[in-house]
């Protein structure tokens, strides 16, 4: 995970981890302290989520509620162990695929069998009882080649079923551990993994790479006075505006609170530009509205900064420019876009 918060922010989040730390007696070794920087920093929405219900609900934080929290957000442990079960299960489904081919070899051989056996009966016999009884022996072996086949039919359609059936959960898995839970777009988790693969991509192709970084203008202000639920439901509005603005291999993030990101493969600094300004339009031209109660809550506006990826660099450097924009495009009064060309290097600055 890429850390883009200044000196004196670190410190700030750092001195906040320490103290609730403290208060609640958790342990200060590294992966609690780095589950309660990120709870102040903000940046991991369904972090600060359960661990706000957890200090509501007054529920004691012990060693193994710890482990758990930091296993769930910070690691990809429970998608291995889904991983290593869907692979033992789909496994199992193969080896039994595998006997339900021998036996139905062994089948065939011994079918085999009994047809040479009954074309030779036939050959060395004139009798008619006795070819008689070669040819009912030849249907009965038939038969049971036949309800074998049919078995082994059932069996093979069974095993195919679970198999889909373990390919969905895995999707499924994978899915839930990359989305954001309350806005449905990609989570900070896919968004690092995918900004590393595009400025690989980048590089390896000689290609174009650009980031857009999101913030909601006064969200907080709008949350004060129009309560978290309509907040989220903005947010959620947002994301959507994103997705609907973006092409096939772009993708759009949740970043951290109210911060959203996108990321343009193939795209220039320029025309990266361009997207941003077609987003701000159209978040800008809506009204919010109350659906229940008809009533108006004005306009929501973003600034947004956007930075071009340079070969090589620490992607946390790209986000830092990226970020820095952004920032920028709020001091100058918000509801604009700006570009990294546009903010001098000794501007890098996080002041609201």
């Amino acid at each position: 995970m890429d850390y883009t918060e200044s000196l004196e922010q670190a410190a700030e989040y750092g001195n906040s981890a320490l103290e609730i730390m403290k208060k609640n007696g958790i342990t200060a070794n590294p992966n609690n302290f780095t589950v309660w920087f990120h709870y102040f920093s903000g940046d991991i929405p369904d972090l600060k989520r359960a661990l706000d219900i957890l200090i509501d609900n007054d529920q004691e934080f012990v060693e193994l509620r710890n482990q758990e929290i930091f296993k769930k957000f910070f690691t990809f442990e429970a998608e291995e162990d889904a991983i290593g079960e869907a692979a033992s299960s789909a496994e199992a489904e193969l080896t039994r695929i595998l006997e339900y081919l021998s036996v139905a070899g062994e089948g065939t051989a011994e079918y085999g069998k009994v047809l040479e056996a009954f074309s030779g009966d036939i050959s060395e016999s004139g009798e008619p009882e006795t070819i008689k009884t070669v040819i009912t022996n030849a249907l009965v072996a038939t038969r049971d080649m036949e309800r074998q086949n049919k078995s082994l039919e059932e069996k093979f359609q069974a095993s195919s079923v679970e198999i889909s059936r373990l390919r969905e959960d895995l999707e499924s898995m994978r899915h839930e551990a990359m989305t954001d839970g309350l806005t449905g777009i990609a989570n900070r988790k896919l968004f690092d993994v995918e900004l590393r693969r595009n400025a690989l991509e980048a590089m390896e192709k000689g290609q174009l790479l650009s980031l857009l970084m999101l913030d909601i203008d006064h969200f907080k202000k709008f949350n004060d006075t129009y309560g978290h639920q309509i907040g989220d439901q903005v947010l959620k509005l947002l994301a959507q505006t994103l997705t609907s603005s973006i092409k096939g291999q772009d993708l759009a993030a949740r970043f951290g609170g109210e911060e959203f990101c996108v990321i343009l493969p193939g795209t220039g600094l320029d025309n990266a530009v361009k997207v941003a300004e077609i987003i701000r339009n159209k978040v800008g031209s809506k009204q919010v509205k109350n659906r229940t109660t008809g009533e108006s809550m004005g306009q929501v506006t973003v600034s947004i900064g956007a930075g071009e990826f340079r070969y090589g660099e620490p992607l946390s450097q790209l986000i830092l420019r990226s970020d820095a924009a952004m920032y920028s495009a709020k001091r100058g009064g918000r509801n604009r876009v700006v570009s990294e060309a546009m903010v001098d290097s000794k501007e890098l600055s996080f002041d609201q």
